[in-house]
């Protein structure tokens, strides 16, 4: 650190000679001499800062045979039916290539959300060691995976999505029946069945009973045999725990802009360019549930009466809540546009000090 006096009143003129033969040179105001030690102190604090951090890249680096850290990074998107889930991944797929990140779509058979204990270990063993395909982007309708439980080291990055459970069950309602408008010409499971889902609630069929609600907590509760009793209070509070704990992010899909626009910020790596690529790509925007009409009140209320939409509704709250509660610490809105937070925090007081 070089710094040279001038001739002026209130102003100091100071060098900084950067790594790079760079100098930086720029006017600051003194100040009275009680300020200057905390002023020099954080300056000096961010300067060992990017010290420290240049070292331990180039350790990381020359230590570590495999990938850098980012370089190795798995995101595990389960994504529950009909949450916006195709139009989110549409995303990944159109930037994979700009980003330079692998997309794999987990096909199991017949949507099968549980897998064997035996794919278990060979999807455990796959997305950790095919390094070929990292960093990677996996999506598929499969029931949450604690890889602790399987002895490896590194584990991925869970992210998903989550709808009100009702709209949520009226949309896969009709889109069993009708399809959408992202492959019209694809034959559908009930297609020719007319039958509107008001008139499925008033005779009773089944599917439109409560039991068909029960699909989100399972899928955040896991494989275990108890999240797919249905109604049963353990698989919701697992589900909640695994929410909070094992998730980076859970969105919703009536605020789908936000929850991508979080994902950029934290993970630029995948999601650089994801915001804007919504409010602007066609994909983004393209599937939609043919011929969906929504229920009246009587249907809605009939379906509230039952314990599994009260226990689904509560996880969907909970899920809600914990969303607002992130976004409320990452964004602000100002003339009603969103923008991020900048970065709030620093270091000081690193010691041993570096030479």
């Amino acid at each position: 650190l070089l710094a040279l006096h001038l001739q002026m009143d209130r102003w100091i003129c100071i060098v900084f000679v950067m790594y790079f033969g760079i100098a930086e040179i720029f006017l600051v105001p003194q100040v009275p001499q009680e300020i200057k030690p905390y002023k020099s102190e954080r300056t000096m604090a961010r300067h060992e800062v990017r010290e420290v951090e240049q070292r331990q890249t180039r350790d990381s680096l020359r230590d570590s045979p495999g990938l850098p850290e980012i370089e190795d990074l798995i995101i595990i998107y389960n994504r529950v039916p009909k949450t916006a889930s195709t139009s989110f991944t549409n995303i990944a797929y159109d930037l994979c290539g700009k980003n330079r990140f692998h997309v794999l779509h987990i096909n199991t058979t017949k949507n099968n959300p549980v897998m064997s204990l035996q794919d278990q270990m060979r999807f455990v063993r796959n997305v950790t060691s095919w390094r070929e395909m990292k960093p990677g982007f996996y999506h598929g309708h499969v029931a949450y995976l604690d890889f602790t439980k399987f002895g490896v080291k590194g584990k991925p990055v869970y992210i998903n999505i989550v709808r009100d459970p009702i709209e949520r069950l009226v949309s896969y309602y009709y889109f069993l029946r009708f399809g959408d408008d992202y492959r019209p010409g694809l034959r559908r499971r009930k297609q020719g069945d007319k039958k509107t889902f008001d008139e499925c609630v008033s005779s009773g069929g089944s599917d439109c009973a409560p039991e068909k609600l029960w699909l989100q907590i399972p899928f955040f509760c896991g494989h275990y045999s108890e999240c797919w009793n249905v109604g049963s209070r353990w698989a919701l509070e697992q589900a909640k725990y695994n929410l909070v704990n094992e998730y980076l992010l859970v969105g919703v899909t009536e605020e789908l802009e936000d929850f991508i626009m979080m994902l950029e910020a934290a993970l630029p790596r995948f999601f650089r360019g994801a915001t804007e690529l919504y409010r602007t790509g066609k994909k983004s925007h393209l599937r939609k549930t043919s011929e969906k009409k929504p229920p009246t009140k009587e249907s809605i209320s009939k379906l509230q009466q039952s314990n599994i939409w009260k226990m689904e509704n509560e996880f969907y709250e909970f899920a809600l809540e914990q969303f607002q509660f992130v976004r409320a610490h990452s964004v602000r809105e100002k003339d009603g546009e969103l923008y991020l937070l900048a970065q709030n925090f620093f270091y000081e007081k690193i010691y041993p000090k570096v030479n």
